[in-house]
């Protein structure tokens, strides 16, 4: 393994976990709620008006975030070997794992993990061992994406 280091990116990288750790502390501390993507976005159809503002605002701006980065600077484009029947396959059995798990990566990884969530441990172990597995497979046994 290397490192492409045209595009390696200590700083922005740290830069941008910071950002997701206050914002998820933000949240918490303000609103009481903690930042999981599935929650948020799952929540946002029956929601009260209040409820429905604040997860509006999340996930609008989860989305604006990258299009102001590309304007202040070089646009971070990802390389992504699928296509997109591959693509929404993943997203479906993603979306399966966060209701089986009670939550996505961004809720257990990033909040659970810190307030010292057992159950958030496992899940997030689970997650990450399940993208190597998948990775793995398709890459070296499948002989590729869509190989």
């Amino acid at each position: 393994m290397s490192i492409d280091m045209g595009n390696f990116t200590p700083l922005f990288s740290l830069v941008g976990g910071v950002v997701i750790g206050v914002a998820a502390a933000v949240l918490i501390l303000f609103n009481g709620r903690i930042a999981g993507i599935s929650g948020i976005l799952g929540g946002i159809l029956g929601a009260s008006r209040d409820e429905a503002g604040w997860r509006a605002a999340f996930i609008v701006g989860l989305i604006a975030a990258p299009v102001l980065a590309s304007m202040l600077g070089k646009p971070v484009m990802p390389d992504i070997q699928a296509g997109w029947g591959e693509l929404i396959v993943a997203g479906f059995l993603v979306g399966i794992g966060t209701r089986y798990a009670s939550g996505c990566t961004s809720g257990h990884g990033v909040c659970g993990i810190s307030r010292g969530s057992v159950r958030s441990l496992v899940a997030t172990a689970t997650f990450m061992a399940a993208g190597f597995v998948t990775v793995f497979v398709l890459r070296h046994i499948t002989g590729g994406w869509g190989g």
